[in-house]
């Protein structure tokens, strides 16, 4: 499956047009926020949906706070995740993604797995924030993230309700997306970062028709004149569908040094004998659990793309 960054231009209106970008959607609406700072209420061309929060956008004003979405500026970064029928953009232009994990309740080592999977297909890097340090147990799960420290993604302790400054100096100079399962501490986080946030999500639900749950869209919110973040839905899957099974080797970091070693070119270090991946996990340089999580999704991945083939 072809990776995809940005969308192809589509035929502009006559319309004079303004340039901004995407901070907030609902289906097939999006508020606009324009370079003077004004935030307009758009629809898509064409009823186009391949729209992510970040996007910079050209935008046909119709209408006081009305506008239509004409083109898509050629994008920097995009995250996303996709099973085999539908792609869910994430974000778009973002230079880090924060993957939000708590010590209660418990993260899902195998979605942690799929999510810097995704930020390695995409080159965008990943910070691993530990949230609910002050809870019992704090040791223990940061404990268990050692091997991502070895891996070499960092890993930042915090207590979000308590000091939220170590997170605050590593977003600086960055537009960052918050993604994490649900209870991670996101939408608390967020909230203390940009303190109206909740009245802005809001207004904004109201102006894209009133009455929308607050948490199912990515929102996108200035920290400084040089910051941002975009604070995205609580995941519980996280589906790799674009990304070939024959590339996800290369997304596993720790496989890099040792791909090219087996003794068949097309080992799919799933069974196959002599498989220098496998080997390393049982002499200890390759964590088995991590091994086990890369042969799960390329046994999802093979047999889906064989039954859509």
């Amino acid at each position: 499956m072809e990776k995809r960054k940005s969308p192809p231009a589509r035929k502009k209106s006559a319309a004079p047009l303004s340039s901004g970008t995407i901070v907030a959607s609902f289906g097939r609406q999006f508020s606009v926020e324009l370079n003077d700072g004004a935030v307009v209420s758009c629809v898509a061309r064409g009823k186009r949906t391949d729209i992510a929060c970040g996007d910079r956008v050209a935008v046909a004003i119709t209408g006081r706070g009305q506008g239509v979405i004409e083109n898509i500026e050629p994008r920097t970064s995009l995250f996303y995740r996709s099973d085999i029928q539908r792609e869910k953009l994430i974000a778009a232009n973002v230079t880090q993604i924060a993957i939000v994990l708590a010590v209660a309740p418990p993260y899902h080592r195998e979605l942690l797995d799929r999510c810097l999977a995704a930020a390695e297909d995409a080159e965008i890097p990943a910070l691993l924030v530990l949230n609910k340090m002050d809870l019992p147990g704090a040791d223990a799960a940061l404990e268990s993230l050692q091997l991502y420290r070895r891996l070499g993604y960092e890993v930042l302790p915090l207590a979000a309700k308590i000091d939220l400054t170590p997170l605050r100096v590593r977003l600086a100079n960055h537009t960052s997306v918050l993604v994490g399962q649900s209870g991670m501490g996101k939408s608390t986080i967020t909230n203390r970062l940009v303190p109206d946030a909740a009245a802005r999500v809001g207004e904004l639900s109201h102006a894209l028709g009133g009455g929308r749950h607050t948490t199912t869209h990515a929102r996108l919110y200035h920290l400084d004149s040089t910051s941002r973040i975009i604070d995205s839905p609580g995941l519980q899957e996280f589906g790799l569908q674009h990304i070939e099974a024959a590339r996800l080797a290369h997304c596993f970091v720790e496989f890099r040094s040792r791909l090219g070693h087996c003794k068949f070119n097309d080992c799919r270090h799933l069974s196959e004998p002599a498989c220098a991946i496998a080997a390393a996990a049982q002499h200890g340089p390759i964590d088995v659990q991590r091994l086990e999580s890369y042969r799960k999704l390329t046994t999802q991945l093979l047999k889906k793309q064989k039954r859509w083939s």
